[in-house]
């Protein structure tokens, strides 16, 4: 049975609400949304919806027997004059299901047709001071939940771009950075090593990442990352910013050493000589700006080899072998300048290997000589193994293949051993062994 209706105080309007009499203004409330609305950059329209929905909860609360009566409780709060109404509201059917929540056309009017909602306001006379209570503690509320969103659309757009703060405090080694509208927290795997800052001071951080959370969004940033040495690439160099640079690669240990590789397809500009600046001024405020960091700036090159050759700069590299199956480049440095391209403790051969992407051994020209013997001696030993292959295999009757003794290290050994006997019964039995072992393989294969 449908609960009973409370009077109407004017006809249902055209677009499916019921129009009544004009509530009490408080034209107070909508200047202080456009004063928020210009002062606080927060939109009129969020604040008056979320205004509109905490009405509605607060008449839930306080006139709860109303509510569960009339059903479906909807606030409409003035646009120009502040005025608030609340309305049971009911969508408008063929064939009603829930009464608190339908009515059918006819009952609705002629005004009214299929789809659209039919209000009937139920506004309570106490409604007034609960509204007026209600809609200051929204607007509390829509207030920082609006700032927290812009900080955090701000910030987010910043994500992979450098900011400055200042050094607020530190908690469990974390340093927390003042932005001014919002904290950033720079945890202890983002600090450089032995890398220190004085509370107070201004530091330039790198944005990685920014969460919601109920305390407002959480910054986190960098000093590690490798894209703070672009970053700043970019703000000291002009060619950089303009792209007319480009920087490729990048490897990094942070507040040591770091490598950066250049190109340029522009002929008139040097990209090396446009990043170190005059008399090195550019690199030298990067390296400033990163606490002392040392940074190499290489030629990019699309040869492997020469890139690799470039990579180990300062050493100067006589020449580099390049093996495609291991992804492995051999480079041969004059025997004075082998310490220089490994560097202190490996680093420099080990971020030249990170910045190309290629395992780097390095060889003086005494050691790549050994190197070339071994391989000759080695080649000729394939090659005699070969040649046994071939008379195994025609002792065997199968037919095998060089690449295929090649792939089956286990038969090489055997056939090496066959090669050793040279009594005639270890040799026979080696043989019809080896013989075996081919047969095997074959059917293997």
């Amino acid at each position: 049975m449908a609960p009973r209706k409370t009077a109407r105080k004017a006809a249902a309007s055209g677009n499916g609400t019921t129009v009544a009499s004009p509530a009490t203004p408080n034209p107070e409330l909508i200047l202080a949304l456009h004063e928020l609305e210009r002062d606080r950059g927060l939109s009129f329209a969020v604040l008056i919806d979320a205004l509109e929905a905490a009405l509605v909860s607060a008449y839930k609360r306080n006139f709860a027997r109303e509510a569960e009566a009339h059903g479906n409780p909807v606030v409409i709060v003035d646009r120009e004059d502040g005025s608030y109404r609340v309305f049971a509201r009911r969508a408008v059917v063929e064939e009603v299901t829930d009464p608190l929540l339908e009515i059918t056309a006819a009952e609705a009017g002629d005004k009214h047709k299929i789809g659209d909602n039919y209000d009937i306001e139920v506004t309570p006379k106490e409604f007034g001071r609960i509204a007026a209570q209600t809609a200051k503690q929204v607007i509390v509320q829509r207030i920082r939940e609006a700032e927290r969103d812009l900080v955090f659309d701000e910030y987010n757009d910043k994500i992979d771009h450098m900011i400055s703060g200042t050094v607020l405090r530190y908690e469990q080694r974390n340093m927390f950075i003042d932005l001014g509208k919002a904290e950033a927290i720079l945890p202890l795997s983002e600090q450089v090593p032995h890398e220190s800052f004085r509370i107070g001071s201004r530091v330039r951080v790198y944005v990685m990442e920014v969460r919601k959370t109920n305390k407002g969004p959480q910054i986190v940033v960098s000093r590690t990352h490798p894209n703070v040495v672009r970053r700043l690439f970019e703000t000291e160099i002009p060619e950089v910013a303009q792209g007319l640079v480009e920087i490729k690669d990048i490897a990094r240990e942070p507040g040591s050493r770091s490598k950066v590789s250049v190109w340029t397809d522009e002929e008139d500009i040097d990209a090396v000589g446009a990043c170190l600046g005059p008399r090195s001024s550019r690199i030298n405020n990067i390296s400033d700006e990163l606490h002392g960091e040392k940074i190499d700036v290489i030629q990019w090159a699309s040869e492997s080899a020469a890139y690799v050759a470039n990579a180990l700069q300062p050493a100067k590299v006589l020449q580099v072998h390049l093996s495609e199956r291991a992804h492995l480049a051999q480079a041969v440095v004059p025997d004075h300048q082998l310490s220089l391209a490994i560097g202190k403790e490996g680093q420099n051969v080990r971020l030249a290997a990170r910045l190309t992407g290629w395992r780097i051994d390095i060889h003086n020209e005494e050691q790549w000589s050994n190197v070339v013997s071994q391989r000759v001696e080695e080649e000729k030993e394939l090659e005699e193994v070969a040649a046994m292959a071939e008379a195994a295999a025609h002792e065997s009757g199968v037919a095998l293949t060089p690449e295929l003794l090649a792939q089956d290290e286990d038969l090489i050994r055997r056939l090496q051993e066959l090669q050793r006997a040279q009594t005639g019964d270890g040799e026979s039995d080696d043989a019809e062994d080896a013989g075996a072992d081919a047969e095997k393989t074959g059917a293997a294969e």
